[in-house]
């Protein structure tokens, strides 16, 4: 075999080799034919035209993360807070990732962060720590549609941490210890009422209680001082009757009686040391057998 023969069959296997383009899994290449875009190319086995044609870009088709750098954002309150991002993105059109921006990550990067100062420049730092769900959705709806013409899909783009200031910090601190202070106190105050209440209900159920006691006792009092009442108008009843009847003893019953109510009310007296008795007591003792005269007939 001559040289031109080993030079032909040289040339022939580079070119072959050459025609011959493997593309990873995940990955898509653009071919361009004279600096000029072609077609696009996916994983596996694919064949070009050597020399002719060249491979132009290789675009990741894989879900990727973006890092968003920190930066300080002042909020509407004019308040300076520090926060970071991380975008997850992926390349749904190769052709549009490859030829409608330069430098994808770092358009995006730059995209990012500027709709963050966008959206956390328009709310307040209560509302911006809060409502970190909704800030999450509304640079997802901007970048979204913003990426839309570079072929790219954002899936979704999380606010990793929102810092304010240290002195800030302490001065919201300080807010919450005084709100719970505040809580505490009112739970404090509502149990010291709550005691009184119901210290004063009991109270009103114990008046209740001696009104009733007292009204009941009065009441029997009562009806035992008419059932006495009763007792001594019969009584006084039947000896009229006996001194209507002519009966002495009826008589020696009333004058007993006074003498000796008369008697108690003498000895019960507190300034009575000393009670002389008069020699008409003894007749006391003739009036108890006319008393007892008198109750045999009432028995009768």
């Amino acid at each position: 075999m001559d040289i031109v023969s080993i030079v032909i069959l040289i040339v022939a296997i580079i070119t072959v080799l050459m025609s011959i383009k493997m593309v990873d899994q995940g990955w898509m290449y653009t071919v361009e034919r004279f600096g000029r875009y072609t077609k696009t190319i996916g994983p596996g086995i694919n064949f070009i035209v050597p020399v002719v044609d060249k491979i132009g870009r290789k675009q990741n088709i894989m879900e990727q993360v973006l890092d968003v750098h920190p930066q300080e954002v002042i909020s509407r309150d004019n308040a300076m807070v520090t926060t970071d991002a991380v975008c997850f993105f992926q390349v749904i059109d190769a052709v549009k990732a490859s030829y409608e921006v330069n430098d994808l990550e770092r358009a995006m990067q730059n995209l990012v962060m500027t709709n963050i100062r966008a959206v956390l420049g328009s709310m307040e730092l209560d509302e911006m720590l809060s409502s970190r769900d909704r800030i999450n959705m509304a640079l997802l709806e901007k970048v979204d549609e913003a990426t839309d013409p570079w072929g790219v899909k954002v899936t979704r783009i999380e606010i990793r941490d929102i810092t304010p200031p240290r002195d800030l910090v302490d001065s919201m601190a300080n807010q919450m210890k005084a709100e719970r202070d505040k809580r505490a106190a009112i739970l404090v105050a509502q149990g010291v009422r709550e005691a009184e209440i119901q210290r004063a209900e009991g109270e009103k159920q114990a008046e209740i209680l001696r009104a009733e006691g007292a009204r009941t006792a009065a009441f029997l009092e009562s009806e035992a001082r008419e059932r006495e009442a009763e007792a001594e108008a019969k009584a006084t009843r039947v000896v009229s009757e006996s001194i209507a009847a002519g009966d002495i003893n009826a008589i020696n019953y009333f004058v007993a009686q006074k003498y000796t109510q008369a008697l108690t009310e003498i000895g019960s007296a507190e300034n009575s040391k000393v009670v002389l008795m008069p020699l008409e007591a003894s007749s006391l003792i003739g009036s108890l057998d006319g008393i007892k005269n008198v109750l045999a007939s009432t028995k009768e």
